[in-house]
């Protein structure tokens, strides 16, 4: 497996990706817009095709995840902690201060993978995810011994 970044060339792909791990998918306009755009940046997880990707945004001293995104068939093979961190070092590279994300409260794989990986709970979106389940926002500080 291999990490690349990604480009709003590749807004397709992760569009497509999108579709096989979420409910309420992003369209190949909207990533591109977020790829395009201030602080955009992306990496896509890869074997001989596009396995997963991550795509965050760094602006002002803070970093966020927008969305993390691993075909199902690819799960548990660390594809999602090797994205995770590589974002992390890159945003830590840029100067960011802080690294942040939303996950569903129900996402128990996702929230175990964030918090080995240093973030910690740092408040809550209330009915975030299709205006039904609770976002948890979680933090890792950066560049203090982050």
């Amino acid at each position: 497996m291999k990490l690349r970044p990604a480009t709003s060339d590749d807004a397709g792909v992760l569009a497509r990706m999108h579709r096989t791990a979420f409910e309420a998918p992003w369209g190949e306009a909207e990533i591109a817009a977020l790829l395009d755009g201030p602080g955009g940046f992306a990496l896509i997880a890869q074997d001989d095709e596009p396995l997963g990707f991550i795509l965050c945004r760094a602006i002002g001293g803070e970093a966020e995840v927008l969305t993390l995104a691993v075909d199902p068939a690819a799960r548990r093979r660390g594809l999602g902690r090797a994205l995770v961190q590589e974002a992390v070092n890159l945003a830590r590279a840029g100067g960011a201060e802080a690294f942040f994300l939303e996950v569903a409260e129900d996402n128990h794989a996702a929230i175990s993978l964030y918090q080995a990986l240093r973030f910690t709970w740092q408040g809550r979106r209330p009915k975030y995810y299709q205006g039904v389940t609770d976002a948890l926002i979680m933090r890792r500080r950066l560049n203090r011994g982050g």
